[in-house]
């Protein structure tokens, strides 16, 4: 059975929303639903897909504890991976693993980690390159 939707707690909601805003476009995300209470994007241009929702919450999240350990969100190039990490370095976020290819996953596993303001470990991947204009 496919996940639907996510709900993730964030302690800095406007903070959240604008980097969360700039961020999901790059991951073919579009923004479906935002008020007061909570934000929400879905997969852009009417694909099937996970939904994500983020709420006011407590500060104190740790990727360490139990709960969520990270996103990963699938590109189809290598340069999109790439532009994810220059997105992310351009935000002064800290890189936990530069792009790279990552065999032990499968072959062709390329991807970049970063932590996102609130500490949420995220990746971006390249399950098998799509493109031709791959960056090493």
């Amino acid at each position: 059975m496919p996940l639907g939707h996510l709900g993730l707690n964030v302690s800095d909601f406007a903070r959240a929303k604008a980097y969360w805003d700039e961020f999901m476009p790059m991951a073919s995300y579009e923004p479906v639903i935002a008020d007061d209470r909570h934000f929400a994007y879905c997969p852009a241009d009417g694909k099937v897909g996970t939904w994500i929702f983020f709420y006011r919450g407590e500060p104190g999240y740790s990727r360490h504890d139990a709960g969520l350990q990270h996103l990963a969100f699938i590109v189809r190039t290598r340069a999109e991976v790439h532009a994810a990490h220059d997105w992310a370095v351009g935000k002064g976020a800290e890189i936990v693993r530069h792009p790279q290819e990552l065999p032990q996953y499968h072959e062709g596993y390329y991807a970049v980690y970063w932590l996102d303001p609130e500490g949420f470990l995220l990746e971006v991947v390249c399950h098998r390159d799509q493109g031709t204009a791959d960056r090493v």
